[in-house]
């Protein structure tokens, strides 16, 4: 079995992830020490690690797939965007800097040398690094100095497996049109292909994979099915809505233009008596029983783009009608009296007004704040566990009525009238015992609480078997 093996995608979406979390999985249930690694990562989802740095939500959960601790190794430069031309570019774990798109081009070459490093560790801890790409290899405009798919395979000399989504169509044109954009020794670092979420008569789609294979000369490794409601925490974007699936007790979050670990929600998501929704610009807000402020990379730019939408004025008659109010990391920071970026962190500098819920102001600072937590809610005393990932420090009087008590400090605050409450961490609801404490709270009289790590490890388990099931590991692992 190669020591390394690269996932790469057509496109973005195609699945990288998911075959890479599955991947894991599978080594991990044969008795195999395996890694995940991600050498470049852009998304607003993250996690912190055991060695208290921030990487990519998407290798956190793949570590859990290999039965691991997350570490900052796995993803060591993780781009977290504030603006449609610049990001905050955090190296093994810690923010460095915050660069435009052209800066960040130039700095590429002191990024590799950050991403051999974690890699060369992580090849000399365990058996198998499984290496995911970043969008797709045929970015002809990103070539140059690529860190994120060929340009890292060429540097480490490992092979390469192409996935590609069926379901978005024209799955051949992918294939063919990505090998077609390559250099001739990138082609051959490809070794074969997985096509995903497959639907329908797989004898209807075998002539294609006969044409696919005579034509290449490479493999199709399998075809996976369509996994319907596979869950595994996104690497960044929203989740598709359909039609409510679950109860009645209506949860609404505004989708704001720079939201920030909204897998803080996906237990909500799933569980059974919640109604979950996001709500996209332009969308009026529905009546609510509970209305979540979500965290933000650029917290004052979302504060304005709220009032522009009018939730202002939504959030006043939610409360007044006796609906309750939460706000996780930068949607916290929202609910004070004012918030002070005088440094520039997160766009321009200076200062805005808050909703004015709770009595405190925020301050933005260089340091950021990176720790994994556990404790108890003022709240029937429930535990809760999470992370803290966040530039501001909030002080005031409302901080006297902390709704969290950790074990080094306490954190957040509820307001005098009971209706409105925040925190800094992330990973609120995760704990079952803390999901039902806070949904007794909004309202609903009898909520339980949702084993999320339980309902996590039944989805790995679930892609692992699928994976076992529809392709030739055995050719693709060794190949």
């Amino acid at each position: 079995m190669h020591k390394t093996l690269m996932i790469q995608g057509t496109a973005s979406d195609a699945g990288k992830s998911t075959v890479v979390a599955g991947l894991c999985r599978v080594l991990y249930r044969r008795g195999l020490s395996v890694a995940p690694f991600k050498p470049q990562n852009m998304a607003l989802n993250s996690a912190v690690t055991v060695d208290g740095g921030e990487i990519g939500r998407a290798q956190a959960v793949q570590a859990q797939a290999a039965g691991l601790e997350a570490h900052t190794d796995m993803n060591p430069v993780l781009l977290k965007p504030s603006s449609d031309m610049g990001a905050q570019v955090i190296i093994h774990g810690q923010a460095v800097a915050q660069m435009q798109a052209r800066d960040y081009h130039h700095y590429k070459r002191t990024a590799m040398a950050a991403v051999l490093s974690s890699h060369q560790r992580l090849q000399a801890k365990y058996h198998t690094v499984l290496v995911e790409g970043a969008g797709s290899p045929a970015e002809i405009n990103l070539r140059e100095r690529d860190i994120a798919n060929m340009g890292f395979a060429e540097a480490v000399d490992c092979p390469v497996v192409l996935v590609a989504d069926i379901d978005k169509g024209g799955v051949f044109a992918q294939i063919v049109g990505t090998l077609a954009l390559l250099s001739e020794s990138e082609r051959q670092r490809i070794n074969g292909f997985v096509i995903n979420r497959f639907r329908g008569d797989i004898a209807l789609l075998e002539p294609g994979l006969r044409w696919l294979e005579e034509y290449t000369g490479k493999p199709v490794f399998g075809v996976l099915p369509y996994l319907h409601g596979l869950h595994l925490e996104a690497e960044d974007a929203l989740p598709a809505q359909g039609e409510p699936q679950n109860g009645g007790f209506r949860v609404i979050v505004p989708a704001l233009p720079r939201i920030s670990n909204h897998t803080d929600f996906d237990v909500l998501r799933h569980h059974p008596e919640v109604d979950l929704r996001f709500i996209a610009p332009d969308q009026p807000p529905p009546p609510a029983d509970l209305v979540i402020l979500p965290g933000s990379k650029n917290v004052r730019a979302d504060l304005a783009w709220l009032r522009q939408q009018g939730w202002e004025d939504y959030l006043q008659r939610h409360l007044r009608y006796g609906g309750k109010l939460i706000g996780i990391c930068g949607g916290f920071q929202m609910l004070g009296e004012a918030i002070h970026d005088p440094l520039g962190l997160e766009e321009r500098p200076g200062s805005s007004q808050g909703l004015g819920y709770l009595a405190m102001h925020t301050q933005l600072h260089e340091q950021k704040q990176l720790r994994r937590v556990r404790g108890t809610l003022a709240l029937q005393g429930a535990r809760v566990e999470g992370y803290e990932i966040h530039m501001g420090i909030s002080e005031g009087p409302a901080l006297s009525r902390p709704l969290v008590q950790l074990d080094t400090h306490s954190d957040g605050a509820i307001a005098a009238d009971g209706q409105v409450l925040g925190s800094y961490l992330h990973g609120l609801f995760d704990h079952p015992e803390a999901c039902a404490a806070l949904l007794r709270w909004a309202g609903l009289a009898r909520a339980e609480g949702l084993d999320y790590h339980a309902l996590r490890e039944r989805e790995l388990n679930r892609l692992a078997d699928a994976l076992e099931q529809h392709l030739n590991l055995e050719q693709m692992l060794g190949s």
